[in-house]
């Protein structure tokens, strides 16, 4: 009588398949082949093993089979499956991706499927194919700017360096403005989120003023100083620069990361500046305020409290914005810097390399 083949597992062999047979996050497919595996191990025969776990024989003895010539990865991935070469696709696949990343349709800046397939005499669906394997999509662009500041350098160093390793005795604060911050009322009532439904908003609204929210960000800590009003002249600077001084310990220097907005740079400022010693301001390269981290900040009040809003009236905003940095100073435990200004230098230099290499559209 042909008997299975005998299974000996070692330790961690085994200390693996138990973790895929019990793990919840594990492709069910996963869990199944460990466990044939294990009662293999057992010494288990393939009919009781597949009466056990309620599955075929030819299955249990296929993973048996597998497990004993490739082991662990034996099973764990399926085995490459047989079909048909694509001898079509295969012949006009140079001719699609050539014509999709060399040219762009007559009256239109990219192609879709339709037009191209229209262009080369092929099937949507052929194109559409190409597109998934080469990933590629037209419709799709991403946003870029490289830094032409000629002081970049030493601009990043000084930034990143304040980050990761802040001054004794001091605090380290991201600051800007984020201006424009409309207070807008729909047009209509939103109806609320159900289930089955999402909560909707009517694209028009009525436009009730607007306010400026200064936001300084103790990088260290996570806590948000902030102010708003009406505009965003160096006169406003100063007032929040006069609401840093007041709120901040008067022992401690200041180091202020911003940006290169010419409100920071005013001759009256300047003055005050030099009046106020403990204050040292370092200016981001132009074209960075991915340096800056309170833009992270603002970015998380505008998507998780002011996108979606319904406000009346300007103070009805301001209060919604001075509740949500309550909400957050009650909350955050601060923010961490990772990257080393060498590797964002070297991100930098292959970008240039690229783009020098690239004709202009």
């Amino acid at each position: 009588m042909r008997r299975a083949t005998a299974i000996t597992l070692d330790d961690q062999e085994r200390q693996t398949l138990q973790r895929w047979a019990r793990g919840r996050s594990t492709p069910a497919r996963l869990v199944l082949r460990a466990q044939i595996v294990l009662r293999a191990a057992e010494g288990l025969e393939n009919l009781g093993i597949a009466e056990e776990l309620g599955t075929g024989r030819l299955t249990v003895a296929r993973w048996r089979n597998r497990f004993a010539t490739g082991r662990l990865a034996g099973i764990e991935k399926d085995a490459p499956r047989g079909g048909r070469t694509p001898t079509i696709r295969s012949g006009v696949a140079p001719r699609i991706v050539e014509a999709t990343t060399q040219t762009t349709p007559e009256g239109a800046s990219h192609w879709s499927t339709r037009t191209l397939a229209e262009a080369l005499g092929v099937s949507r669906s052929m194109v559409h194919r190409v597109w998934q394997a080469n990933g590629l999509k037209p419709h799709l662009v991403r946003t870029f700017k490289v830094s032409n500041d000629p002081h970049f350098v030493e601009k990043l160093v000084d930034v990143v360096g304040l980050y990761l390793n802040p001054p004794e005795h001091a605090l380290v604060l991201s600051v800007d403005e984020k201006s424009q911050i409309q207070a807008l009322d729909r047009t209509q009532k939103s109806l609320p989120l159900y289930p089955g439904r999402a909560k909707t908003l009517t694209h028009d609204y009525v436009r009730h003023g607007t306010t400026t929210l200064f936001a300084a960000l103790n990088v260290a800590e996570g806590l948000v100083i902030s102010r708003c009003m009406k505009r965003h002249r160096h006169q406003e600077w100063i007032r929040f620069l006069q609401t840093i001084d007041a709120g901040t310990d008067p022992d401690l220097d200041l180091h202020l990361i911003v940006d290169n907005y010419a409100t920071h740079k005013h001759p009256k400022v300047r003055r005050w500046l030099t009046r106020h010693p403990r204050f040292h301001m370092h200016f981001i390269p132009t074209s960075s305020s991915w340096l800056n981290l309170v833009e992270r900040w603002f970015r998380d009040l505008t998507e998780k409290r002011l996108r979606r809003g319904v406000f009346r009236s300007v103070p009805d905003v301001v209060k919604a914005i001075d509740e949500y940095i309550e909400h957050h100073n009650n909350r955050t435990t601060g923010f961490t810097w990772t990257a080393q200004a060498e590797a964002i230098l070297a991100k930098v230099r292959r970008a240039r390399a690229v783009l020098d290499k690239t004709p202009s559209e």
